[in-house]
């Protein structure tokens, strides 16, 4: 009979000394990040548009940090429940096309929650099997039912349908995949629900404020769609933290009953919305979505012969192999004045360990050009 620990120290299976992760202490000032005191570019924040120090946008805090305080002191449901996340959730809404829109501590929180108030064990998901951890462990804890399709295989999941049939069933799906950089085919996603009288789940966390029309994200053609939620959040074009969940004013008001992950928490402090409505005003105008695509097309043409995965996105992934090498990559990068860390299992399947690049508004030409330089010499 095997002997269980009774402590702490030996309570996981060991990690291997080659896979272990370790907190990095950093700050960050604009584009660039200290790390044990050396001063990097960085190429590894999700901050698209350069938001995160913005000058409106830490004045919109700053005031309201003055007026209400840090921290909101309870649960929505209780006394958190400040007036500027009612107007954020009624101007995002508005702008990205929904009845209704609800927001939630960070992106983990809504689609664990969601997940859990949307299914139970008698409904069937059907997920991308690249689909974020978030996702995933949604469905794990609402005890759905899961089918998994290999990643943008529709017409696997399309047989699959086909296969499973039941009273409730969803589609989960990514929109921007945050490791590969690549793109869900939204309209045919929308199109299998439709056919298979299922929901669609979509979180695109990357691609809302940074692609589709007016910068709406993939969902801008058919936002508002009956059988549509979507998931986005504040950490990534908006600079901020936080996220959201929009779809029909029904399931909006469900969810203010259901959702555990929002009923249990700490609502945000009344800074974060302050802010994140300056951001939705700028994120608006275009002006930072415009650079952005320029220093996107900057290094694709400048990293033609580069093993890049083909993106369209901000996320720019060009996979190394094995461990190793991508760790050695990602230090010799850092020892020529760049930080693009190596991304490796369990994070990217086996065989697939990469570095991953992720270009903002608040690169310069200069930057690009000499990171590109850089990763040729890798080779």
């Amino acid at each position: 009979m095997l002997e269980t620990p009774h402590d702490t120290r030996h309570w996981f299976n060991p990690v291997p000394k080659d896979r272990q992760r370790c907190f990095s202490a950093s700050s960050q000032q604009g584009i660039h990040i200290t790390l044990a005191g050396q001063s990097l570019i960085n190429f590894a924040s999700n901050d698209y548009l350069g938001l995160r120090n913005h000058p409106q946008i830490k004045k919109a805090a700053i005031t309201s940090i003055q007026k209400d305080g840090m921290g909101s002191g309870a649960s929505r449901l209780i006394s958190g429940d400040h007036p500027q996340l009612h107007q954020l959730e009624q101007e995002l809404a508005a702008w990205k096309g929904y009845e209704s829109c609800l927001i939630v501590g960070s992106g983990m929180l809504a689609n664990i929650g969601l997940i859990q108030a949307l299914a139970d064990r008698h409904t069937h998901t059907f997920s991308d099997k690249l689909n974020h951890a978030s996702l995933v462990d949604g469905v794990r804890l609402s005890g759905a039912k899961s089918h998994r399709f290999n990643h943008r295989n529709y017409n696997q999941l399309s047989i699959s349908l086909q296969k499973h049939s039941a009273q409730k069933r969803i589609i989960v799906s990514d929109g921007v995949f945050s490791m590969d950089g690549d793109c869900a085919d939204v309209t045919k996603l929308l199109s299998l629900a439709e056919t298979h009288n299922t929901l669609l789940l979509l979180d695109d966390a990357h691609g809302i404020g940074c692609m589709g029309d007016n910068h709406r994200g993939l969902t801008s053609s058919v936002a508002g769609h009956e059988r549509l939620i979507e998931v986005g959040t504040f950490g990534k074009a908006f600079g901020g933290y936080g996220a959201f969940i929009l779809g029909t004013s029904e399931l909006i008001e469900a969810l203010k009953q259901r959702l555990r992950t929002m009923i249990y928490s700490t609502a945000l402090p009344a800074a974060m919305p302050a802010a994140m409505l300056a951001a939705l005003k700028l994120i608006k105008a275009g002006d930072l979505q415009e650079k952005l695509q320029q220093n996107l097309n900057l290094f694709r043409n400048q990293a033609t012969k580069l093993n890049l995965l083909p993106s369209t996105t901000a996320i720019q992934a060009l996979v190394m192999g094995d461990d190793s090498k991508a760790l050695d990559a990602s230090k010799k990068l850092r020892d020529t004045g760049f930080f693009v860390p190596a991304i490796r299992p369990p994070t990217v399947p086996e065989g697939t360990s990469r570095l991953r690049i992720t270009l903002s508004a608040a690169h310069s030409s200069e930057h690009i050009e000499r990171l590109t330089s850089a990763l040729k010499e890798l080779s």
